[in-house]
């Protein structure tokens, strides 16, 4: 792990950006178009929002992984930290780049004051979640989404 580095992406990293996420939405399966790539981007580098990303880098400075992540609020704990999406090379996997990562987001959470950092996984994948155990404690909490009501359309005359 010596050779890497984690730092937050830079406006340099777009295109190496990009191919990471792509690579995180097609192991979950889900279709990105160009407005969300965009979007997601945007929000990484608008101070306005709370959307944050760290890369960690090879000794050359490329990204090998990354990992999107904010702040929240509870109102049972404070403010706490969210991973939303922790991705690595796959041909650089077992190198060390999710522990690197997940260590710079520990540091960032005690810096801040963030009372806890949390994430979700999918059941079945393996790889993250041995990693994910040496740094994290599973939690009883099942996930749940819900699809937003129907916006009731009006009569325009």
């Amino acid at each position: 792990m010596s050779d890497l580095t984690v730092t937050p992406v830079r406006i340099e990293d777009h295109a190496r950006w990009r191919e990471l996420f792509e690579g995180y939405a097609a192991f979950y399966q889900v279709d990105l178009s160009e407005a969300d790539y965009d979007r997601a981007w945007a929000w990484i580098h608008d101070p306005e929002r709370s959307a944050h990303c760290l890369v960690a880098r090879d000794a050359d400075g490329t990204p090998v992984g990354l990992a999107h992540y904010r702040a929240f609020d509870s109102l049972l704990r404070g403010t706490c930290g969210y991973l939303d999406d922790l991705f690595v090379d796959p041909a650089r996997r077992g190198g060390g780049a999710a522990d690197a990562l997940l260590a710079e987001l520990a540091r960032i959470a005690a810096e801040e004051g963030w009372a806890v950092v949390r994430w979700t996984t999918a059941e079945n994948n393996y790889r993250a979640r041995s990693v994910y155990d040496r740094h994290a404690v599973k939690t009883v909490f099942l996930t749940y989404s819900m699809a937003p009501a129907a916006v009731p359309q009006s009569d325009s005359l």
